[in-house]
């Protein structure tokens, strides 16, 4: 069993924060006050605090595709990611990388989207039909 990871980022808006991470992503909320707010994101904490966000450039090759670095996200089983998909899309989300398979036949057949939350901290979400091959090679 996964133990949770802990990460805390910086937002510029807290107000579009909480709309974006509990109304469109589904996060629900734990601990704040004025300056910070901590989420469920998917199992894990994450602590949004007041400030300037990461500087991130467009040097990870992932395909045919340059993607944000850093970035960070979450691997979820298949139906949960297409669930998350479609909120997306009905959000009206502004896409990086619009939901898309990749590695089609290969052990690490995988779908992914990339997106931004309100301050531009850049996310990625993987789905895998198969839990197991998360780390097939």
């Amino acid at each position: 069993m996964l133990t949770p990871f802990h990460l805390a980022i910086h937002v510029t808006d807290l107000a579009a924060a909480r709309a974006f991470y509990a109304d469109v992503l589904g996060c629900s909320e734990g601990r704040s006050t004025e300056t910070w707010v901590d989420f469920s994101f998917f199992g894990h904490q994450l602590s949004l605090h007041l400030g300037p966000p990461f500087a991130t450039s467009d040097t990870g090759k992932v395909g045919a595709h340059m993607v944000a670095m850093p970035h960070f996200g979450i691997v979820l089983p298949y139906d949960r990611w297409r669930d998350l998909a479609d909120r997306l899309q009905v959000a009206d989300t502004q896409w990086v990388i619009p939901p898309t398979a990749r590695f089609e036949g290969e052990p690490g057949e995988q779908w992914t989207m990339f997106f931004r939350d309100p301050s531009g901290n850049p996310i990625e979400v993987k789905g895998f039909k198969d839990m197991e091959r998360v780390f097939a090679s």
